[in-house]
């Protein structure tokens, strides 16, 4: 079958029906991000493209508030970044303790696994968070070189507080790497005041954009533990490039890598996915240009006012707690809910 000769739709262009997306993600793309990404591309070395790299960089520093040189793009889905950093920083049979308060706590121990890491886990019940002395006494017990954690888990709708955990981490000679993908931009988050030393997002939640990019943090700590690693390719080693450790199991989601890529010596690792640079920075830019002091301030207040409202629509809300996420509204399912066709669809 020609397409010519297939169903009429398959020659039509792309016209989705209109959707209000309410979840915690995907959601609605701002439309200042779906503009930036009509524009037009350029070559990944043409001068403008670098420059855009570079104040990628400078805003994502905003956005993460950090000070941290290697801030930079992982091109793919969330999940992409998380798995950066893990397979940059793990090495087989190295320790790794992730606290896991919902699902997407053990979607890092899965990842952890795949490096070939020895994991070790504590455990709260869906709906709590952990406090400092739980973590201090676990990261004594385990003595890990990395500690993973969420912030924010939209199978729970709760947020871990991060504020003593870098610290903790430090006194153990641990490592912190923390996956907001689902918080930043809609919730507090500070890398350098809270000690983080890596972090790793995606633009489809609280940043506005589509699935597709992850933007990742890179303190000198880690880059000290990744530089360790660090393979250039055959074909654009240089005499200076000596191989360094275990080589990073992965080569796409190589930081060592990408941080050449991104880096003053833009060495070539793979072709950088332009319009997904476009909607990064362009969602950068306006959350930073409306304020992200705190980051919660402007979404912080719709959480609130929905849980009375699905309460009142006989959706009670299970929201009790100061340490759940700003941007969502747990609610319950009553007994006697069935799905309308716009239920199912929603």
């Amino acid at each position: 079958m020609t397409p010519s000769s297939g169903p009429p739709a398959l020659t039509e262009q792309v016209n989705p029906p209109p959707r209000l997306l309410m979840g915690p993600g995907p959601i609605d793309a701002d439309p200042r991000v779906l503009r930036a990404m009509a524009a037009p591309l350029v070559g990944q070395y043409d001068p403008a493209m670098t420059g855009y790299m570079t104040e990628v960089m400078a805003l994502y520093r905003g956005v993460f508030r950090t000070a941290n040189e290697h801030t930079l793009l992982v091109d793919g889905t969330s999940r992409a970044g998380i798995e950066a950093a893990l397979v940059s920083l793990l090495e087989p049979g190295d320790r790794v303790l992730v606290p896991v308060f919902g699902r997407f706590g053990h979607l890092l121990v899965e990842i952890a696994e795949r490096c070939g890491a020895e994991v070790h886990t504590v455990e709260r019940p869906w709906g709590a968070v952990f406090e400092p002395e739980e973590l201090e006494a676990a990261v004594r017990a385990v003595r890990p070189k990395v500690v993973a954690v969420v912030q924010g888990d939209t199978s729970t709708t709760m947020c871990q507080p991060l504020a003593d955990l870098g610290e903790i981490c430090r006194r153990h000679d641990a490592l912190l790497y923390c996956d907001a993908t689902a918080s930043l931009g809609g919730n507090a988050f500070e890398t350098d005041a809270w000690g983080i030393d890596v972090a790793s997002a995606g633009l489809q939640k609280c940043l506005g954009g589509p699935s597709g990019s992850a933007p990742v943090t890179i303190g000198e700590r880690a880059v000290a533990v990744i530089d360790g690693r660090r393979h250039v390719e055959a074909g654009i080693r240089e005499a200076g490039d000596l191989a360094r450790g275990v080589r990073i199991a992965s080569n796409y989601l190589d930081l060592a890598q990408v941080m050449d890529y991104w880096g003053p010596r833009r060495l070539n690792h793979h072709t950088e996915a332009t319009s997904m640079l476009y909607a990064a920075r362009e969602c950068a830019r306006i959350l930073l240009a409306e304020g992200s002091t705190p980051p919660s301030s402007a979404t912080g207040s719709t959480a609130p006012r929905c849980s009375p409202a699905s309460v009142g629509s006989g959706w009670p809300s299970s929201a009790t707690s100061h340490t759940r996420c700003t941007t969502w509204s747990p609610s319950t399912c009553p007994t006697a809910w069935s799905p309308t066709p716009c239920g199912a669809r929603c």
